[in-house]
């Protein structure tokens, strides 16, 4: 992963991932480095397509919805149109994780409705376990 210098935002991904929306499937976007704890922010999903009517939840591979439960994807009716996929503030605190090394960070495709070239990038921070 090279240096990094764990005072910022980063995208945690080396180079987006190529998730087909075309079948349910989970798809692993980060594994957590050892020595270190991971702190997603976000996830951009940029589509290759029309998606339908597809949803993916996020989160450890173990849990797939720990980080964000299902986001349906159909406002997203383009080639080159984009989502951010994060959690929301509201008035009461969104109960989130932190994620240990060697946790595996994954989308996973829970309905069908999109095409298969469609590229994801995890944004976060790594601190210090």
């Amino acid at each position: 992963m090279g240096l990094l210098i764990e005072k910022g935002l980063y995208k945690l991904t080396s180079t987006p991932v190529t998730v087909s929306l075309a079948g349910v499937a989970a798809t692993t976007l980060y594994t957590v480095p050892t020595g270190k704890i991971m702190i997603p922010f976000a996830v951009c999903l940029v589509a290759g397509a029309d998606c339908g009517v597809a949803q993916v939840t996020l989160g450890r591979s173990t849990a797939l919805t720990d980080f964000l439960t299902a986001q349906t994807l159909g406002s997203i009716d383009a080639s080159g149109d984009m989502a951010w996929l994060m959690p929301i503030p509201a008035a009461s605190p969104v109960l989130l994780k932190t994620y240990a090394a060697a946790v595996i960070f994954q989308i996973d495709v829970t309905v069908v409705g999109g095409g298969a070239t469609n590229y994801v990038d995890l944004f976060g921070w790594l601190k210090n376990a």
